[in-house]
């Protein structure tokens, strides 16, 4: 099962209603966290997450808003006697701004920190994949995107019995090793599933203008989390961000299952901005949600199901 949790929604400042990105994907036990924004222990240890579970943390890029929370984070992990390592992915230039950020103050961590620097890359990690793209925002900055392996197809009934195969510890080698010998005939996994089924995929593109890399990373993407700072061009300005008609477009273009508009400008109210998405997605056809903190999306029998991690109606 795969759980998305949006820790901060918005973008820039921080709000009373609320904080900047902060995206937490927790997948068979384990953390991953996608940029931190200034006060994401805050916003974990509100969603009752423990900051002790993440290895891996994916910076998009570094304006403050999403990056000056590691501080806090990290200070946490070290307060609560961390042992393990911990890994920070970032675009050009991690090194360097991690080397004198962890550097500041009376404070050296008491455990392993390995920064990783990315251009494009694929990453895997057992069951998944984390793939990095570059993204158009002004300043060396990534995407990222989380793809679950495929998975086998199912055991058919009517093909085990055609090869004489029964439930036991025979079909258990015949996953691990794929595939086994039985009366001298060679017997392959295809020989008894059906098709693959495809991993999950989740993309976050972090801050960036509407872009043909993040369209082309985005295909067929079962969640696409991507910039939407301004309800229309003329808000914009000259900043490097996308218009939730934009999001809403590529979304469209992409075949994305669910679009969710994220980094929302402090100047909008949520029920302005959640108007204006409707209006906008509505006419292109776009599933889309407009998250608020600490809303929760769990990938469940097949289907997205929006929940909150506070308990409260969403």
């Amino acid at each position: 099962m795969l759980e998305v949790f949006f820790l901060g929604t918005g973008g820039i400042m921080p709000t009373r209603e609320r904080n900047v990105p902060a995206i937490a994907l927790r997948y068979r036990g384990e953390i991953i966290l996608f940029d931190a924004g200034e006060g994401t222990i805050r916003q974990m240890n509100t969603a009752k997450l423990s900051p002790m579970k993440v290895d891996k943390i994916f910076i998009t890029h570094f304006h403050g808003d999403h990056y000056l929370g590691l501080g806090g984070l990290i200070q946490t992990m070290n307060l609560w006697n961390r042992e393990r390592p911990l890994h920070i992915y970032g675009p050009k230039y991690t090194f360097e701004f991690l080397q004198n950020f962890l550097n500041s103050g009376f404070f050296r961590p008491g455990f392993d920190i390995h920064v990783h620097e990315l251009g494009e890359a694929r990453l895997k990690f057992g069951d998944y994949e984390i793939w990095s793209f570059k993204v158009e925002h002004g300043i060396p900055a990534l995407g990222y995107v989380f793809k679950e392996r495929d998975k086998r197809g199912k055991f058919l009934p009517e093909k085990l019995a055609e090869f004489g195969l029964k439930p036991g510890p025979i079909l258990g080698r015949l996953e691990r090793e794929g595939r086994v010998e039985v009366n001298g005939r060679v017997i392959r996994l295809e020989d008894v599933t059906g098709p693959k089924r495809k991993g999950l995929k989740v993309v976050y593109t972090g801050d960036t203008e509407p872009s043909n890399r993040v369209k082309l990373f985005s295909e067929r993407a079962d969640l696409l989390i991507h910039d939407a700072t301004y309800i229309s061009p003329e808000d914009r300005g000259e900043s490097y961000h996308s218009t939730v008609e934009e999001a809403c477009e590529t979304a469209r273009k992409a075949k994305v299952k669910l679009l969710a508009l994220f980094h929302r400008a402090f100047r909008y109210t949520y029920e302005e901005y959640l108007g204006a998405s409707a209006e906008t997605c509505g006419k292109l056809g776009v599933n889309f949600i407009v998250p608020r903190d600490f809303d929760v999306l769990t990938f469940k029998s097949g289907k997205w199901q929006l929940g909150n991690a506070l308990g409260e109606g969403s």
